[in-house]
């Protein structure tokens, strides 16, 4: 995904394609558009256009992390297509936020019990392996943006604040402190209100991020004072890392610091990017284009947690897929919530291969509303993925595969001129096939005894398929089951093959039949039909 001007640019005819961009219905240019209005209005004074993505580095980096990620690239490289404004894409951790509780899914919770209320740069990791948690989980954060190629900058809070890249700003949210109460109070409870402050000082006794009452201002002198827990008071500075702004104000505070000019967020974010924009107005900017997304939901259809780790993780994904998949399910409906969980990987492969093979066929208005133009930078490849994962995943099933080497006897029987060499997808997709089919497909097959109307429907299938001397062609042989099904009056005939698939896959769905026949071979359908009807497979 790495964001390559030159080489799409290459791909297309630029006064086209910016003509038609302007028109696109696809959500990456309608958000592009507005982020064009916004800078032609007023041009950046820092000579770019800055997009900024936000992680909070108190769980493991989880799939929605990602997503937020991927889909603001597609609006920048969107907006690239119809702008000559420079951009950058800055990854923003707020690792200098305090560890109010502690991640139940994570090792040494004593340990990290110990250190609640340190800022999380200072909390120790409890995989043993860097510095601090945050220094874990933005090295995972990462790594895993640099294996998608993602072009980004990756900023810590912790340093731009003790760096002072935030001092400026910090000051004049000190001079405006009564505006910025004035914003948040009523949002608070009654008891929230009598000790809130914006600022959140970071002891020098204990090192924990207090969340106490601002006692006292010097605008002059750029300090506060607060009281420790102890009672003792002490007056600190906001500049240099002896504070933390609050969630909100932190927020408002970067995007008017650095010139924030888009940043999406989850629907649960609604009412904080609405505080947030009345406090980067207090500060005298204008915040950025926002877009709330819905959330994700695990297959129980709750909200996934960081701190739960309900859902898929990235890497889960990864295991069973390639990462333009991933990709193709973030672009799709991003203000539609989606259940996320394994089942919907199959789907989300052959989909995306759908678009691909779609693409070259398109024009360029069809190109720019193609999920891979936008997965792609404008430049997606070939589809070399002949036969859909689905199909992979019951070859792997009826054959019992441990490994792709298996299937590859029988991709190599059905598509001569296909090796692992010629199709790496096809190739991937056949190993990723396999570990599918091990972890979920397999314990999860339940194989019946066929009723007599269709156990006379299989042999009278299995005599044709005897008699077959053709070619194993896949609409010819879809035919001959279609034909099979309504001689024998299986009404609806969506029965017919829901018998098919539980009787001899041991599944309740599964692929266009002729297609699997082509793919596993006349005869091993005879004799697995054989297996099935002496009541082998139970």
């Amino acid at each position: 995904m790495e964001m390559n001007l030159l080489y799409w640019r290459k791909c297309t005819n630029m006064s086209d394609l910016q003509e038609v961009a302007m028109q696109s219905k696809a959500w990456p240019f309608e958000e592009a558009r507005r982020v064009l209005k916004r800078v032609e209005q007023n041009p950046p004074e820092k000579g770019y256009v800055l997009f900024q993505t936000g992680y909070g580095p108190s769980g493991l980096p989880h799939i929605g992390t990602f997503g937020e990620v991927a889909r603001t690239s597609m609006v920048r490289h969107a907006f690239e297509a119809i702008s000559d404004f420079p951009t950058r894409l800055l990854a923003f951790s707020d690792d200098l936020d305090g560890l109010r509780k502690v991640p139940g899914n994570l090792p040494n919770q004593k340990m990290l019990e110990e250190d609640l209320n340190l800022p999380l740069s200072r909390v120790r990791d409890p995989f043993g392996t860097y510095e601090s948690f945050a220094a874990h989980n933005n090295a995972r954060l990462c790594a895993f943006l640099d294996s998608f190629g993602f072009d980004y900058e990756f900023a810590s809070s912790t340093e731009y604040y003790t760096t002072g890249r935030f001092d400026d700003m910090l000051l004049i949210a000190l001079e405006r402190f009564d505006k910025i109460m004035e914003i948040m109070l009523p949002t608070l409870g009654k008891d929230r209100q009598a000790t809130y402050s914006p600022f959140l000082p970071i002891s020098p006794k204990t090192g924990h991020v207090l969340q106490v009452p601002t006692l006292e201002r010097n605008v002059s002198e750029g300090t506060i004072v607060y009281q420790e827990p102890d009672g003792e008071k002490v007056k600190i500075p906001v500049t240099g890392g002896h504070v933390k702004l609050q969630w909100k104000p932190d927020w408002a505070m970067r995007w008017a610091a650095l010139g924030v000019d888009y940043e999406m967020s989850g629907k649960d974010l609604i009412d904080s990017v609405t505080q947030s924009g009345k406090i980067c107005r207090a500060l005298g900017k204008r915040p950025p284009e926002c877009l709330s997304y819905e959330l994700f939901n695990d297959e129980l259809g709750q909200k996934i947690s960081k701190s739960k780790g309900n859902g898929l993780t990235m890497e889960e994904w990864l295991r069973y897929a390639p990462p333009e998949s991933l990709s193709y399910f973030m672009y799709l409906k991003p203000k539609t919530a989606k259940r996320l969980y394994f089942d919907v990987i199959p789907k989300a492969v052959d989909e995306y291969h759908q678009q691909l093979r779609a693409y070259p066929k398109q024009d360029l208005k069809a190109r720019l509303n193609n999920p891979v133009w936008h997965i792609h930078n404008g430049c997606p490849p070939e589809s070399k993925l002949v036969v859909p994962f689905s199909m992979l995943l019951n070859l792997a099933s009826v054959s019992g595969a441990h490994n792709k080497s298996t299937l590859w006897g029988f991709l190599r029987r059905y598509a001569p001129d296909a090796s692992p060499e010629t199709h790496p997808d096809l190739d991937a997709a056949a190993g990723y096939a396999v570990k599918y089919y091990e972890d979920f497909v397999k314990p999860a097959k339940t194989f019946r005894l066929p009723n007599e109307k269709e156990r006379c429907a299989m042999r009278d299938l299995q005599a044709r398929l005897q008699d077959w001397d053709g070619a194993p062609d896949a609409d010819a042989l879809q035919s001959l089951v279609f034909a099979v099904g309504k001689e024998h009056e299986f009404e609806p005939l969506r029965d017919w093959f829901k018998a098919l698939y539980e009787v001899l896959l041991g599944a309740s769905q599964g692929p266009r039949f002729g297609g699997f026949i082509a793919l596993y071979g006349v005869k091993e359908t005879i004799d697995l039909i054989e297996k099935a009807l002496a009541g082998e497979l139970v």
